[in-house]
């Protein structure tokens, strides 16, 4: 039976830590690393959940919801997920798959014909307005999309292609709505051929916009009907709520690395189009049950959302020797592994800067929230925080130390 979850009940049940593999005198390190951070002013506030064979084993909360007032962090505080509304994305994609309605392997443009004519301008070619010089040798797949070979890319790079792409998804969906954004798109020229590089991208902006065109909804409506309910995921949105926004959190004044300003874009003001690439709400409860779908094979409390053999696709590294993996190793945390669909695949327990087994996936949003399943330990973790910059890759190392460290 589905747990309808509401404040007072945990998003899975629990069990005493000690009984799911933990060693209990060592948990207490994590609030106190943790804290640490809070103390020193590397990280405003955060949520941590961590699950183990289905059950909730950890929870807690460190410093602060707002720090400029000193509002304590609560479990259910709401935050801007960024990047890690891309998985959400392609599980939905994934599930038109299952229904006969969206094949991964085909062309993008039988979705969204407005990109039926993309262009390649690769570096070595490179014109001096940016103009392509290369015609496609393969069209981009919705596979492309998901694991970030489509050729895209986001506004940030030193080749002069690079500027005229939006900087991010939130960027790009606070510019223009869905329509504009995929005319935006159909004028750029790709930077490579597509299945030949690896680069993260705006692709999960244009799957989000290939399930509109395919469903005839809204993606936020779309992922509220066919997988945010079921999984009782309750306070998962794209925008917050005016009557929660007492709930979402704030980040620090000033990045506590370079000492500069820093601003996250405000959740609560809607985008012009719902960006699958980093554009929804959520929290860590409401995530730890999608995280726990996954490692479940698909299912949660008698809710199917995939089947097994979809999760084990979506999950396995869809790399091969033929893609240029460069970009994806500049990322110090995902540095030795591959790529899945919408989710980094581990490929072995060395390298990747941190602890954890090979089979391993995760995904990360910018603004400092973080989750990674290990099947190999049946580990589900879960990290909120509003924590961007360069910190927040410290962070993602310091949660994979404490965590293993805990497991007996």
């Amino acid at each position: 039976m589905m747990n309808p979850h509401h404040p007072d009940r945990p998003p899975l049940p629990p069990a005493a830590a000690d009984t799911l593999g933990f060693v209990a005198g060592r948990l207490p390190r994590i609030k106190a690393a943790m804290s640490d951070e809070v103390a020193r002013g590397a990280l405003p506030g955060a949520v941590l959940m961590i699950a183990r064979e289905g059950r909730l084993a950890y929870s807690e909360t460190f410093g602060h919801l707002d720090p400029a007032d000193g509002t304590v962090m609560p479990s259910d505080a709401m935050f801007s997920i960024a990047s890690m509304t891309k998985p959400l994305v392609t599980v939905g994609a994934l599930m038109l798959c299952e229904e006969g309605r969206l094949a991964v392997n085909e062309p993008v443009r039988r979705y969204l014909p407005q990109l039926r004519d993309m262009r390649v301008n690769p570096p070595q070619c490179e014109g001096a307005a940016g103009d392509p010089v290369e015609a496609l040798r393969r069209e981009m797949t919705i596979e492309d999309l998901m694991r970030h070979t489509a050729g895209l890319s986001y506004g940030r790079g030193d080749k002069a292609l690079y500027a005229r792409y939006p900087f991010s998804s939130d960027v790009a969906s606070t510019r223009w709505n869905g329509g504009e954004f995929l005319e935006a798109l159909s004028r750029l020229p790709l930077h490579y051929q597509p299945g030949s590089k690896w680069e993260y991208s705006l692709g999960l902006d244009v799957l989000g916009l290939v399930i509109e065109a395919i469903t005839g909804q809204r993606l936020a409506d779309f992922l509220a009907q066919r997988l945010f309910r079921p999984l009782a995921m309750r306070d998962t949105t794209f925008t917050v709520p005016p009557d929660q926004v007492g709930r979402y959190a704030k980040a620090l004044p000033r990045d506590p690395v370079t000492g500069e300003p820093q601003t996250l874009r405000d959740g609560t003001t809607p985008h012009k189009f719902d960006c699958g690439g980093g554009c929804a709400i959520s929290t860590a409860a409401d995530y730890l049950r999608f995280a726990q779908m996954l490692a479940n094979g698909g299912e949660l409390e008698g809710v199917r959302i995939l089947s097994r053999k979809m999760v084990e696709y979506m999950t396995s590294d869809h790399l091969g020797p033929e893609v240029d993996l460069s970009a994806l190793n500049d990322y110090p945390n995902i540095r030795g592994y591959g790529f899945g669909l919408g989710v980094a695949v581990r490929r072995s327990a060395g390298r990747g800067g941190m602890p954890s087994s090979a089979g391993e996936f995760h995904w990360a949003g910018s603004t400092g929230t973080y989750f990674w399943v290990d099947p190999a330990e049946r580990l589900v973790v879960v990290f909120m925080a509003h924590a961007p910059g360069a910190i927040r890759y410290y962070h993602r190392q310091l949660l994979h130390a404490l965590v293993a460290q805990a497991l007996r």
